[in-house]
């Protein structure tokens, strides 16, 4: 198995009323307020084809996570046993790589305003990817 370092450069930032890690919603259905990505200038042809109502996938970097942290309590349940946080959604994690599912609500220029989104502010935007349904062509 290679151990090598690799280098990811973030696409876009999240700009989000939420503040910190602990009070933000486990999920982006449980109440995540609308939040915006701010995409740099060198991804901007990227943008192309992204349209208001479009479902996309986020994978962003939880750059406050604590990457020590193999197991869990579900949930942070602790009257659940611990799990391997590759069985669990837990932040904490080797590679804190969040995975997003978010409703686009507005585009403008650099701007994405999307739903659903419980990543905090400031957090690093790896890559957008779309969601794929029968009813939509795979791009």
């Amino acid at each position: 198995m290679n151990e090598g370092t690799f280098q990811a450069t973030p696409v876009a930032h999240v700009r989000s009323e939420l503040e910190d890690p602990a009070l933000a919603p486990n999920q982006g259905d449980e109440g995540a307020p609308d939040a915006m990505l701010v995409f740099t200038a060198a991804v901007a042809p990227a943008l192309a084809g992204l349209a208001v109502g479009d479902e996309v996938m986020l994978l962003s970097w939880l750059d406050q996570a604590d990457r020590d942290v193999l197991r869990v309590h579900p949930r942070g349940d602790t009257s659940r046993p611990q799990q391997g946080v590759f069985s669990t959604r837990s932040p904490h994690r080797p590679n804190p790589i969040g995975l997003h599912r978010v409703r686009i609500l507005a585009i403008d220029d650099l701007e994405v305003r999307v739903s659903g989104l419980e990543a905090v502010d400031g957090t690093p935007v790896l890559d957008v990817k779309p969601v794929l349904s029968r009813d939509r062509d795979a791009r």
